[in-house]
């Protein structure tokens, strides 16, 4: 056993990863905790140090009231707090410590919170020179001020400055997790005689998973005095379950000594930490070191730094949004300059491998096109065999786009060539063609930190310590050996865009051209729909009976916040001329929702896209985002046919207000709103489901309603959409795509 957690064996570095940090059975000794029973409100459970801080000896603490113990007054409050009347945090006055002799003032925060059948009450001394509206009116200005900031980066860079200012830190720094838990610093303020950190890394090991789970419940952590001696909690076992009493929601938690050795070998005297959590999942750490001493800070000012952190946390949801709305509008401008160069040559793969933006346009250190069997390169590449393998690793059936961000883990050869080519992104129609974009592995791309004296530092470090910032930049450096920077979803979705623009200029009036396009057809529209929890879906699409090729498509997919966006659009026209600039619609329609911009929105951005690139070309389509938990829907059409809803076996029309159809270089779109009612049904359609030779629109939605019938019964969705493409009468001139989404049934 450790002294910092008697409740189970001491950790060693091969085993911190599973040390089960919530139940040290131990506390920071700048406080007192009890642990008292929810029903008797008797005190089953204290720390070791109730009588010098209470000054009431242990064996009376144990079985006491703590009505007795701390006041009536005080016990009625933390009742109110336990159950929801007060805050978590209450300033207390009790008498009966300064008779007693106690160390605690008479004036005392206590923080208050439930673990399982036990109501955890931790005391601590109150500062009353610093007002607790102090610390908030602080928080409430630092708040304004952060909102005003633009990028991720500028937000930490703020708040590192809010909170250094708020809480005297010597080092306040913003630590950022990428997908795989490993870290960055990216934001600082420091004491100006301390080395930055700013760009340091840190592998997922650092930080546990456990770790990581603490600090998503338990938003912040003061170490008052990283030299503290722990007070145990006795008994260690909770009498009531046999195990030790659960401190994940404890402000005196003690901390793991593998944490504090760690902070040691660093020079740091005290730290505190606040999570940043946004969408339910960690996204980042604030961190504050202190260099000089010990470091206490009251209730009030840690409920301040976290108020500053959840507010931030929602700051960074809404910027790191705007950074990749700003991320897909750049990537949509650099697509448009590669296709205009392309256009405009009579040599368009030419003028392709002659164009920079081509790498530039998915953040690649270079580009090979592989066409009949000959490849040009543009930018940094490996060696043709390379470039060749890398091809043949990723390249897609059905003309899909392939990425890797790991290529040694396909081919471990390949990680002679990670320098140049640690990551690739791979679309081609053929063996023999294909295009190609590398990135270089991460060390190649993240030094140190850009600092000198980071270096300095990591070579003075004595390489007898285990814990120190050098060895964990070196482990980082083992862990990301060999990757490049992950593909995002514009990126795959531009690789698509490109390639049929590629395959229009190319293959115009050749049968190659029509096999490629289908290819492409196919490639874009789903074979099935997602599986959403709250919403069930079914989609068909069929071609033409006379024509292969058609403009149809569908989509749908998740976004963040728990929201589905869905399309339905239908490009004017047969052959490869609309299945080329169906794909690129539906990549440019993917991209604005990915950048969370409104149906509306997205209707009108795609119409000024197709401004220029295509000639008398024009498109329908129906937008729309619902809301699984909520049935809130939101939908906006440009000249499409009106979706129908079914409700309580009840098909009618749905009245969506419109805009013109895409393509003629105007905007205007406005949304519809709705809620659907649990088992619902919305069913969207193109005109090929519906138009008939010779038959009126008006009979023509007349009978769509009577093929919905009563809508979706046991047979499920599916059977029910065939249902309808079966029932559906005459030769079909057009294709025809039908999508239906259910809203699950309540509760």
């Amino acid at each position: 056993m450790s002294a910092h957690t008697p409740a189970y064996a001491a950790a060693d570095l091969t085993n911190c990863d599973r040390e089960p940090i919530h139940l040290p059975g131990a506390i920071q000794p700048h406080g007192v905790l009890l642990a008292v029973d929810a029903e008797r409100w008797q005190v089953v459970m204290a720390s070791d140090n109730v009588a010098t801080m209470l000054g009431v000896d242990l064996t009376t603490v144990l079985g006491s009231s703590l009505a007795s113990l701390l006041g009536t007054e005080a016990e009625d409050a933390i009742r109110a707090s336990v159950e929801g009347e007060r805050a978590e945090v209450l300033n207390l006055h009790l008498d009966a410590l300064a008779t007693r002799g106690a160390r605690l003032p008479a004036y005392v925060d206590a923080a208050v919170h439930r673990s399982g059948d036990r109501v955890v009450v931790e005391l601590e001394g109150a500062d009353r020179q610093a007002a607790a509206l102090l610390s908030y009116r602080a928080a409430r200005g630092a708040m304004q001020r952060l909102a005003r900031t633009g990028s991720v980066v500028e937000l930490s860079e703020g708040l590192v400055a809010e909170i250094a200012e708020l809480t005297g830190f010597d080092r306040v720094m913003v630590y950022r997790f990428d997908e795989d838990w490993n870290g960055e610093v990216i934001a600082e303020r420091r004491r100006s005689d301390l080395n930055a950190f700013v760009g340091l890394h840190y592998p997922a090991t650092d930080i546990p998973a456990q770790a990581r789970r603490l600090y998503t419940a338990n938003w912040i952590r003061l170490i008052a005095d990283i030299s503290y001696t722990p007070v145990p909690i006795v008994p260690v076992l909770d009498p009531g379950t046999g195990s030790p009493l659960d401190l994940s929601h404890s402000t005196l938690r003690s901390v793991s000594p593998i944490h504090l050795e760690y902070l040691s070998n660093m020079g740091v005297t005290a730290s505190m930490s606040v999570s940043l959590v946004v969408d339910g999942q960690l996204w980042g750490l604030i961190a504050c070191h202190h260099y000089s001493g010990a470091h206490a800070l009251s209730l009030d000012v840690r409920a301040a730094s976290e108020f500053l952190g959840q507010v931030a946390s929602q700051l960074v949801a809404e910027r790191e949004r705007a950074d990749a709305r700003d991320d897909v509008r750049r990537a949509e401008e650099l697509l448009a300059e590669v296709q205009a160069a392309t256009s405009s040559s009579p040599a368009p793969l030419k003028a392709l491998m002659e164009t920079a933006e081509l790498a530039e346009l998915m953040g690649a250190g270079g580009v090979a096109l592989c066409f009949d069997g000959r490849v040009t390169t543009l930018g940094t590449v490996p060696d043709e065999a390379s470039v060749r393998r890398i091809a043949e690793l990723l390249r897609r059936p059905e003309s899909l786009p392939g990425g890797s961000a790991h290529l040694a883990a396909l081919d471990p050869e390949l990680a002679a060539v990670a320098e140049t080519a640690a990551g690739a992104l791979v679309i081609g129609s053929a063996p023999d063609r294909w295009l190609c974009w590398v990135r270089p592995e991460l060390p190649e791309v993240v030094d140190w930190g850009g600092d000198p004296t980071n270096k300095q530092l990591a070579l003075a470090a004595d390489p007898q310590v285990r814990l120190s910032p050098r060895k964990s930049f070196e482990k980082w450096q083992q862990v990301v050996r060999g990757h490049s920077a992950g593909w995002r979803p514009w990126h795959l979705d531009n690789a698509v865009a490109l390639a049929s623009h590629l395959a229009s200029l190319l293959y115009v009036n050749s049968r190659e051209q029509v096999g490629l396009a289908e290819s492409l057809q196919r490639s874009v529209i789903p074979a099935e729909p997602p599986r959403v929890p709250g919403l069930e879906l079914a989609a068909r699409y069929l071609p033409a009976s006379t024509f292969q090729l058609g403009g149809d498509w569908w989509d749908a997919f998740e976004l963040p916040g728990g929201r589905m966006a869905f399309v339905v659009g239908d490009v004017a026209g047969h052959g490869v001329a609309a299945a080329t600039t169906m794909t690129q619609l539906r990549a440019a329609v993917r991209a604005h929702l990915f950048g969370d911009e409104s149906p509306a929105v997205v209707l009108d951005r795609t119409d000024r896209f197709m401004d220029g690139l295509f000639e008398q070309i024009i498109a329908t389509a129906i937008v729309g985002t619902v809301e699984p938990a909520t049935g809130r829907m939101v939908l906006a059409a440009a000249g499409h046919p009106p979706p129908f809803l079914i409700v309580d076996g009840v098909a009618s029309e749905l009245h969506v207000a419109t805009r013109p159809v895409l393509g003629l270089g105007v905007s205007g779109a406005v949304e519809t709103e709705l809620v659907l009612a649990p088992g619902s049904t919305l069913l969207l359609y193109t005109d090929g489901l519906i138009e008939r030779r010779g038959v009126d629109l008006g009979t023509s939605l007349a009978m769509l309603a009577d093929l919905a019938g009563g809508g979706p019964d046991g047979a499920g969705m599916e059977a029910w959409v065939d249902g309808m493409l079966l029932a559906a009468p005459g030769a079909r001139d057009d294709d025809t795509t039908v999508l239906a989404i259910r809203l699950g049934p309540a509760g």
